[in-house]
């Protein structure tokens, strides 16, 4: 919380890694740095927050999860060791990948809609989406990508324009 009332306070850009847990637990910080901003003067126009977060987009749901969950697994299992964080699962992925979940793993639609939900939480003006995590196919990588710009940037973008957002946020 301080780093991210520091940053508000001075008036720079913010992001939020969000790999793991639910996602609503972090609007706080997102309220405590506008705040902080608010406070010492800056202009709140000038603001800039972004999200960050792991995930992957394949042409269907099921196949996105079936091609991220090893790798993603190997890397959080990894890392959670030097962490003191337990050990991933199946069970435990699906359930991250779910609506609440940090995880932003599926089709196109799935994605977007993920993508567009959370801006209405935390209203950031970018988000980066982390498809490389361990040892993926360069094939199912190109491809997440080409979906990602193809088919994910366009729907949050109409979504957001038609919100009134669309000025405000880019995919």
């Amino acid at each position: 919380p301080q780093s991210v009332a520091r940053a508000g306070a001075l008036g720079l850009p913010v992001a939020l890694a969000i790999i793991g847990g639910e996602p609503h637990r972090f609007a706080p910080l997102f309220d405590l740095y506008r705040e902080a901003a608010r406070r010492a003067g800056q202009d709140q126009a000038k603001l800039k927050t972004s999200i960050n977060v792991h995930g992957f987009v394949a042409d269907t749901t099921d196949a996105a999860a079936d091609q991220f969950y090893g790798p993603q697994a190997e890397v959080m299992n990894r890392i959670g060791c030097e962490r003191g964080w337990g050990p991933t699962s199946r069970p435990h992925f699906d359930a991250s990948r779910g609506p609440k979940g940090a995880l932003f793993v599926g089709d196109p639609e799935v994605v977007a809609e993920k993508i567009i939900a959370h801006h209405k939480l935390f209203k950031n003006d970018r988000f980066l989406l982390q498809m490389a995590i361990g040892l993926m196919p360069h094939d199912q990588i190109m491809r997440g990508i080409e979906l990602y710009g193809t088919k994910v940037a366009p729907i949050v973008r109409k979504a957001l324009t038609e919100s009134g957002e669309g000025a405000k946020a880019s995919a």
